[in-house]
């Protein structure tokens, strides 16, 4: 695992935390007042990928654009002080994406989102450093968060597909045809929904999660289903893996652990059928933690 060598591309945020005690209702409207004690910062969407894939012991490289604003400095600097090997994209007209969750009593009591889009231009000078890193690494992870910074995966995917490097996706939004010809993606229930509908019964997920590999061209489908664990449909066909969590604290990030860790063993060496217990192991024990976290490799082997 400590040669596997991931490249990580997709769309990246600061997540802050503020802690707080709540004693009292506001006068003003019937919500909590809550008066701030603590403040933390944590590096999010694919750079929490990129740093999962660095706690399990391989090496791995970020690339994503940013704004230049007080936000992404402050996510620079976090990730930069992992090990990350990162390539940031300035976009001076770019709002760095910040998720700004408030606790109180030990749950979260409101989430504030700020962001918007990239410009063209930008990501364009990305596909062209992707270019240039992509024979360097093992494996390609497109962590895609629909803030625009894969605005160019169909192109991406087609030069990794050429130069032979297994593609893990973690996708969003309706309009999966741009993860064509990828070797893996990895929604869970809800995004899968979206795509394909709802299904009554196993065999209805099963002929459809096939329907959708086949018009795709994937190698496979891996639903992650929470509570129920995880199944990757392949041209073997289903293989389902309970879920192990002994208790669910946040699931906050608990996907980017899990496709991280199919990346990072891919990279090492194994083949999807072979990653799938270990990545199912680690979405339990990620999700047994507070806000976006990740795994060790003693932590998961131990």
């Amino acid at each position: 695992m400590a040669r596997g060598r991931v490249l990580v591309v997709g769309d990246v945020m600061l997540d802050r935390y503020w802690y707080g005690a709540v004693d009292r209702i506001s006068p003003e409207a019937p919500v909590p007042v809550v008066r701030i004690t603590r403040e933390e910062e944590r590096s999010g969407g694919a750079a929490n990928v990129a740093y999962n894939v660095i706690t399990l012991g391989a090496q791995s490289s970020l690339l994503t654009v940013v704004g230049d604003d007080e936000a992404s400095h402050k996510l620079e600097a976090l990730v930069f002080g992992t090990g990350i090997r990162a390539y940031f994209g300035r976009d001076p007209d770019l709002k760095t994406t910040v998720k700004l969750r408030v606790i109180g009593r030990q749950q979260q009591l409101l989430r504030l989102d700020f962001e918007n889009t990239p410009k063209t231009e930008v990501l364009a000078s990305q596909s062209a450093t992707f270019a240039k890193l992509l024979p360097e690494h093992d494996v390609v992870l497109f962590s895609d968060y629909g803030k625009g910074g894969l605005a160019h995966v169909g192109g991406m995917i087609a030069q990794a597909r050429a130069a032979g490097k297994p593609i893990l996706i973690d996708p969003k939004g309706t309009d999966y045809s741009r993860y064509k010809h990828a070797s893996i993606i990895t929604p869970n229930r809800s995004e899968l929904q979206h795509v394909i509908g709802p299904w009554q019964d196993e065999v209805e997920l099963q002929t459809k999660c096939e329907n959708l590999r086949r018009e795709l061209v994937l190698e496979a489908v891996l639903l992650t289903r929470a509570e129920e664990g995880m199944t990757l449909f392949d041209t073997e066909g289903p293989l389902h893996v309970r879920a192990q969590a002994r208790e669910v604290f946040d699931v906050t990030g608990a996907g980017d652990t899990v496709i991280a860790t199919m990346a990072t063993l891919l990279a090492a060496g194994l083949s999807m059928r072979q990653a799938l217990p270990m990545a199912n192991r680690a979405g339990g024990l990620v999700v047994g933690k507070f806000g976006t976290a990740t795994v060790s490799y003693q932590e998961l082997f131990a």
